[in-house]
């Protein structure tokens, strides 16, 4: 590191558990972001400021005017613009020596399966359960880490999938595949807005520890927040051992 970025990131370097060789370990890390939103925003974020040093962004969504309430990446100046891209402008702006990648682009199979290969962690901040599931079959393929986040009105979870870790459960564990879970959209049910900002930040805080191998992450717990009341809950998560996706079936 040069002095900048000792300057820079000295409050991580001051911390026991970081240090110099936690920092470095970031500034050499790769993070894929898919979804530039709510969560995507205050994620992509605070990944930026902590310095990992190349953060991948998908989105093939604009930036739209109902999106400012809580989409803290995007400015009125950016209403129309690729979220990937406008998102991109503003964490150059927070930190102009990472590299940023924006892909303005749904993300099929094999391109999510190329990606998270690429990636030392993975955050799902998409809103449809479509996705999550692609991304969760992508990254249990590739054997990184997901983090996965989601809000919806007052409510909020967030949670650790890592496939590395035999008795870790996988998104579809919890959430199977062939059952139909109905989507409930911002347009129709509406989201408190600083509960993105809570949940995205700890998507982020539980990937950075990811990347630098340090404390325990949510792999194996549910963290779910009820923002009405504010009152956090936590449940574990097993392994389904014939779960289609992370079981035996599917390795075979």
């Amino acid at each position: 590191m040069n002095d900048s970025q000792l300057l820079r990131y000295s409050r991580h370097i001051l911390l026991d558990e970081i240090g110099i060789e936690g920092q470095e370990k970031l500034l050499a890390a790769r993070a894929l972001v898919i979804g530039a939103g709510g969560l995507g925003s205050p994620a992509a974020m605070y990944l930026a400021s902590a310095g990992v040093g190349r953060l991948t962004l998908v989105d093939d969504d604009t930036v739209d005017l109902t999106n400012l309430q809580r989409q803290i990446a995007h400015t009125t100046a950016r209403v129309g613009q690729p979220k990937a891209a406008s998102a991109a402008l503003t964490l150059a702006a927070i930190n102009p020596d990472i590299e940023i990648v924006a892909l303005a682009e749904r993300a099929g199979a094999a391109r999510l399966l190329a990606l998270a290969a690429d990636a030392d962690v993975v955050l799902d901040c998409s809103d449809n359960f479509a996705t999550r599931h692609a991304v969760n079959r992508a990254c249990v393929a590739a054997k990184v880490a997901l983090v996965s986040g989601a809000v919806i009105r007052f409510d909020g979870q967030v949670s650790v999938f890592d496939p590395r870790a035999p008795a870790s459960p996988c998104y579809s564990c919890l959430f199977p595949q062939d059952q139909h879970f109905q989507d409930a959209a911002c347009a129709s049910m509406g989201v408190f807005a600083p509960l993105v900002g809570v949940v995205g930040a700890m998507q982020a805080a539980e990937a950075l520890k990811l990347l630098m191998g340090v404390g325990g992450s949510l792999a194996g717990r549910l963290l779910m927040l009820d923002g009405l009341n504010m009152e956090w809950n936590s449940i574990g998560v097993a392994r389904n051992p014939g779960c289609p996706v992370c079981g035996p079936a599917a390795a075979a």
